[in-house]
């Protein structure tokens, strides 16, 4: 069998924060599945300002000694290189959009979701209007723009309508806090979302992956929240070392978990998920966010369709709670791919 010519994805046409988070699950993506017997990757590693660079690793170094080159000469190195496949880890919009637009362009195929897909579940609100109409149970909400007045009452949740890692998201408990609420929502998108405060519960997140055409649903990861601390922020997921750095904090079995699969919400969420899966149209895999309020009932909060196929990606790490070690994860979502 022939090696397979993986592109990895990697950066940000948008932000340094957005750039570094890329790099950081796409270096643990390349530790992780290094066999050099079944392929051979190559880095794409795009920045801010537009440039493309094809660095050997994704050192600080071999990153900036790689020669920037734009778009044009990128797409003519991209066709000489006759790619197999790539594998897209790229978190801002721009990535999810217009860079999986161009490989549909070039007829390079990618593991993942479709840019319309991604388009739609970045935005929180038109996710939940597509999966409350298959049916799946979502928090009452409203979308506001600059100079909007709430009208859901308190306890109320104020997040970005598109924004990821809870960046802006605030718990609102009385009605004074929602101006600073709403200052710090839009300091991020320029549409927020206000929703009804779903009671706890529990929280957790559900992948989807498909394998041989059948939708496959795999462990719940469950997340820290009680009533000291009863939604999730963005310290909860990553953290920014002395050394600039960004590192991942979810990982560590204290705020976050593996469910067993015996519990009886597994169930009900993976069926939630697979509706949400199917109404949303995604394909190769997806991972959905749901809040379990205290009668046991799953209420979809968000869409997430990302794996890096690193280690500590959540779709991975479900999947090897369920004997789906990283490299097989990836063969099969290779093989969804091409056929």
């Amino acid at each position: 069998m022939s090696k397979l010519r993986i592109l990895h994805l990697v950066g940000s046409a948008q932000n340094d924060f957005y750039c570094n988070l890329s790099r950081l699950y796409a270096q643990d993506c390349l530790t992780g599945i290094a066999d050099q017997l079944l392929y051979d990757f190559e880095i794409a590693y795009i920045t801010p300002d537009l440039l493309w660079r094809f660095p050997p690793s994704l050192s600080s170094e071999d990153i900036a000694i790689t020669k920037p080159m734009s778009l044009f000469k990128a797409i003519e190195f991209l066709t000489a290189r006759n790619i197999d496949l790539v594998l897209p880890q790229m978190f801002c919009i721009p990535g999810m959009t217009h860079y999986r637009s161009l490989l549909d362009l070039l007829k390079i195929p990618y593991i993942g979701n479709t840019p319309d897909i991604m388009a739609i579940t970045a935005h929180k609100a038109r996710a939940k209007a597509i999966v409350a109409a298959a049916g799946v149970k979502v928090p009452r909400g409203e979308i506001l723009r600059s100079g909007d007045i709430p009208t859901i009452k308190p306890p109320a949740v104020v997040k970005p309508a598109s924004s990821d890692n809870s960046l802006g998201v605030t718990l609102v408990k009385d009605a004074t806090e929602y101006e600073t609420a709403l200052k710090t929502g839009f300091e991020y998108a320029k549409e927020v979302i206000v929703e009804e405060y779903i009671e706890l519960g529990r929280e957790v997140r559900c992948g989807i992956i498909v394998k041989d055409g059948e939708l496959v649903g795999l462990p719940l990861e469950e997340y820290l929240v009680n009533s000291h601390k009863p939604i999730r922020n963005y310290a909860d997921k990553l953290q920014q070392g002395d050394d600039g750095n960004l590192y991942l904090t979810a990982k560590d079995n204290i705020k976050a978990w593996i469910v067993n699969t015996h519990d009886p919400i597994t169930q009900k969420v993976q069926e939630m998920a697979k509706k949400c899966h199917q109404a949303l149209g995604c394909r190769h895999y997806s991972l959905f966010d749901f809040r379990i309020d205290p009668n046991g009932e799953p209420w979809f909060l968000e869409a997430g369709l990302y794996c890096s196929f690193a280690p500590k990606s959540v779709i991975s790490s479900m999947a090897k709670a369920t004997g789906i070690p990283l490299n097989e994860l990836l063969i099969i979502a290779i093989n969804e791919t091409l056929g």
